[in-house]
């Protein structure tokens, strides 16, 4: 058993122990972050539905928007509109799930430095 390796494991297993408080502190602002963003988008796709159903809405990216728009394209198309919220929905959803896969493989690699420190000692 070499000495020096054991101090490095165990100041590996530190710096791991470190980054997974780092990353779990993240996780509030993540998770905060992904229920704006999914409220925002749900409210704007409820208002520009309402909007398109009372023939608010003109024009969608320059293209005119029929008078008598069939119903079952109005979530459709409120969707379409709405697509700069749903973006940010889907990316903060992303990020936040990314940041538990993180965590995740953290915690793994100190699992994995904890059975190495086991055989060195």
């Amino acid at each position: 058993m070499n000495h020096d390796d054991v101090l490095t494991n165990a100041q590996r297993i530190h710096n791991k122990i470190e980054e997974l408080e780092k990353k779990r502190e993240d996780i509030y602002q993540f998770a905060q972050d992904k229920a704006d963003a999914i409220s925002i988008y749900e409210k704007n796709l409820a208002l520009t539905i309402l909007k398109l159903k009372n023939g608010n809405i003109k024009y969608f990216d320059g293209v005119p928007i029929p008078e008598k728009l069939a119903i079952t394209l109005i979530r459709d198309v409120a969707k379409g509109i709405c697509y700069k919220d749903i973006f940010t929905k889907e990316a903060n959803e992303a990020g936040y799930k990314g940041l538990i896969t993180i965590c995740e493989c953290i915690r793994a690699e100190l699992n994995g430095l904890q059975s190495i420190n086991k055989h060195l000692e």
